[in-house]
């Protein structure tokens, strides 16, 4: 029974365990049947060719690693693409600015990373090691140094190289360890003789003995020499001895220490043995004395290992950044726009990162395109182009008919997805860009997952993918006894279990190599079930018209096809969109010359039912190119229009501040005309105020009467009254109208007595019918009654 109850107990605890296994093992095939479909997708890609492009243009060894390692992993999420295409766009900026420069090429990474693993494990650094640390340090205060001059003259700039700014801004200097280094060893990694006074005095015993056992060798050799025989001084081991040709006798004893046939021999003179131990014995103390000051130096070296470590990583980090910036830069790359489909306010990258509309060009309707790319380049292609260019600048024999054509630039290719649209059918000739046109798209998406530029136009939008995956090519596999559908097939079914919402899947000729009804209707079923599993996009190429037909069925498929220039009979390898690709066979064939009969019996057999399509076909291309040519022409009047427009807002503006500056000025003179009338007015009630107080000396009642007037007169200048000299005049008046004229009117040019005034005046008009007078007082004429003035 106990035995019964342990049975009954294990069994479960036995059948877990293996369940667990079991569960473990399916997992782990998961996983490498994930990775081996990711891998051969990056390989049909090329992305391996791509990675090993982008990084030959880090300048480091650890950052050319860094690089191909990050590039190939893509594994990052959306939020870390975005801080990768973040970085990318201030290395650009910083690229731009010409004064901070990232190359670090004179910088040894390699080392200054072994330098720090022997100092960890407190193994003396070497001369070498010592001082690509200092080589780092002053690398990385040169960088820092620079951004705070560039800060310094505009506070704009921290935040334009951001995040990089913060990278800079952390370096740890430590200056006190690069006067150390440079104290005991040489630019060439030597250590100094002043290191230490041991090192010294070894170094200079070394060298008494060098020369006396110098000496003794050539007093040796000058009492051997004779005209047949050949004696040279050597030093093997750091031993000195003399080297004797073959057959040669001598007439010294010593010890052979190497010898050969027709090389003659190599003999240490037995008088020279005791100097070349002793040698030997100095040379060992330098040594030890090197090794010594090293140690003291390595010690140092640990205080501050976190720092130079945390230093040395964050150059390779900018290593990485500016190789991605450069490469966007070398080959004319755009900042790419990223976002997720499946977020409401389908966020771009705009939402997190903070860009310029200026830098990075204007957002396409994000509500109308999934992806939108303009004018891509292969990347591959483009450089493999730009090598040729290379190569023909070199070898101006190569500028031939032939050389040029082969030369002539990539086709840049155009796309254009709308939101709804979740698989794109492409049709076209052989060698007419179909494959091409996959991976430039493929490419573009990886390359904006990753943090790098795509080679298209400004305002690239590009949904950001979880994975990207590929059948492109023959998969045909003799070790699994696969023929190359099945191979296709195999490969689609694993990409099928492993995409996901946010995939990009490429199919190239689906349904081929097979019976075409059924790869057709194979190819039909395959693509319909990856538009209704929600994969975020699916692109296929093929020569089955069938699947043309699936557009007008299901708003999630559009057609594309590659263009073919029926007059040259060749592709131009541009992409037209919403246009179905017809078959071009018949045509070409007759175009070439087959017998009319072959052609007729061709054309008979195709059926009038595809001929029909074909014609249909032909006229929607037709009204296709119409419509580019006239969206051309539109797009272009409507940048002049911007261009007309932005001009107006601008001569606006301008007029708009000639006018107000025009009414400050005016203002600002009537302001300063108004102060200086109101100066001279001011100074002169202040002469008539001080005439005023004067008394009279013949009556002190006029005086008073004067003083009165006198300050009205300046209560009336004060209040900026105009006629102040009538009222003047009217004040006197009250004074003098008790007095009787004794005397008839005066003449023009006669001096009169003033009495407001205080003072004689001259003069100048006599109206005697109306009793007034106009006379000059200093520089103000006044117009008085006869009964104001008194005759002198």
């Amino acid at each position: 029974m106990l035995s019964f109850a342990i049975t009954t107990h294990a069994f479960p605890v036995i059948a877990i365990n293996k369940w667990k296994q079991r569960h473990m093992q399916r997992q782990m095939q998961r996983v490498s049947l994930s990775a081996s479909i990711h891998h051969d997708s990056l390989r049909v890609l090329e992305w391996d060719k791509l990675c090993d492009l982008v990084a030959s243009f880090a300048t480091t060894s650890l950052g050319r690693q860094a690089l191909k390692d990050q590039l190939w992993s893509l594994n990052q999420t959306f939020e870390e693409s975005l801080k990768l295409l973040e970085e990318t766009n201030a290395a650009v900026e910083m690229n731009k600015h010409g004064t901070l420069r990232l190359h670090l090429g004179h910088l040894d990474a390699m080392l200054v990373k072994t330098a720090i693993q022997h100092a960890r494990r407190s193994i003396p650094v070497s001369g070498y090691e010592a001082r690509a640390i200092v080589a780092l340090l002053q690398c990385a205060e040169i960088v820092q140094g620079d951004l705070k001059a560039v800060i310094k003259e505009d506070k704009d700039w921290h935040n334009r190289f951001m995040p990089l700014t913060e990278v800079i801004m952390e370096f740890v200097i430590n200056r006190s360890l690069i006067k150390a280094i440079e104290q005991v060893v040489d630019e060439d990694g030597s250590i100094k003789d002043s290191a230490s006074p041991a090192l010294k005095q070894a170094r200079q015993q070394v060298q008494v003995i060098e020369r006396k056992v110098q000496q003794l060798i050539e007093s040796i050799i000058r009492n051997e020499k004779s005209e047949t025989s050949t004696l040279e001084v050597n030093n093997i081991d750091g031993r000195w001895c003399v080297r004797v040709d073959s057959g040669q006798k001598t007439s010294f004893k010593g010890l052979l220490l190497s010898s050969g046939s027709g090389v003659g021999s190599t003999i240490e003179p037995l008088s020279a043995v005791p100097l070349n131990d002793e040698l030997q014995r100095a040379r060992s103390l330098v040594v030890k004395a090197e090794a010594d000051v090293l140690l003291a130096l390595t010690k140092k070296m640990q205080l501050d290992l976190d720092d130079i470590e945390k230093t040395l990583n964050s150059l390779v980090e900018l290593d990485v950044i500016n190789a991605r910036a450069t490469y966007g830069l070398s080959f004319g790359g755009s900042s790419p726009h990223i976002f997720l489909p499946d977020r409401s306010s389908s966020s771009t990258a705009e939402a997190f990162l903070p860009r310029s509309e200026n830098l990075y060009g204007p957002l396409p309707s994000k509500r109308e395109w999934t992806l939108y790319l303009l004018k891509a380049y292969h990347p591959l292609l483009l450089q493999r182009h730009k090598e040729k260019l290379r190569k023909a600048k070199k070898n101006v024999n190569l500028a031939t008919s032939d050389a040029a054509l082969d030369n002539a630039p990539p086709v840049p290719v155009d796309f254009l997805v709308s939101q709804k649209t979740r698989v794109i059918v492409i049709t076209g000739p052989n060698t007419g860009g179909k494959t091409i046109c996959l991976k430039t798209v493929g490419l573009a998406a990886m390359m904006a997952k990753s943090g790098l530029y795509v080679l298209a136009s400004e305002s690239a939008q590009i949904p950001w993918f979880d994975s990207v995956f590929a059948d492109i090519g023959d998969e045909q596999s003799l070790s699994q006894s696969l023929s190359t559908f099945s191979g296709h097939l195999k490969q689609i079914s694993n990409i099928k279990s492993q995409s996901t919402s946010q995939s990009l899947v490429l199919l190239d000729e689906v349904g081929a190599g097979t019976n075409p009804l059924e790869g057709a209707a194979l190819g039909m079923a395959l693509l319909e079930s990856f538009a209704q599993d929600s994969c975020l996009l699916t692109m296929a190429t093929t020569h089955h018209g069938e699947l043309k037909t699936l557009k007008y069925s299901d708003e999630a498929f559009e057609n594309a096809c590659m263009e073919f220039d029926e007059v040259n009979l060749k592709p131009t390898y541009k992409v037209l969109w919403g246009v179905p690709g017809r078959s071009n066979a018949i045509n070409i064939a007759e175009r070439l010359g087959l017998p009319s009969v072959v052609v007729d019996t061709a054309r008979m057999l195709y059926g009038s039912a595809s001929a029909e399509i074909d014609e249909v076909i032909t006229d929607m291309e037709r009204l296709k190119q119409e419509y580019q040519e006239l969206l051309d022409e539109a797009r272009h009047y409507l940048r002049h229009s911007r261009g007309l427009y932005n001009s107006l807002l601008n001569t606006r503006r301008k007029i708009i501040e000639y006018s107000t500056n025009l009414r400050f000025k005016k203002m600002r003179d009537v302001s300063e005309a108004a102060a200086m009338a109101r100066s001279i007015l001011h100074k002169k009630v202040r002469e008539l105020d001080a005439s005023a107080k004067q008394p009279s000396q013949n009556n002190k009642t006029i005086s008073s009467s004067n003083l009165s007037a006198t300050n009205k007169s300046q209560t009336v200048a004060e209040n900026k009254e105009p006629t102040i000299a009538d009222k003047s005049a009217s004040s006197v008046k009250v004074f003098n109208r008790s007095r009787s004229d004794k005397s008839g009117p005066p003449k023009v040019g006669d001096m009169v007595h003033v009495s407001s005034l205080g003072k004689q005046v001259t003069v100048l008009k006599v109206d005697s019918s109306k009793g007034e007078i106009v006379v000059q007082a200093g520089n103000m004429k006044l117009k008085l009654k006869l009964t104001d003035i008194q005759r002198s």
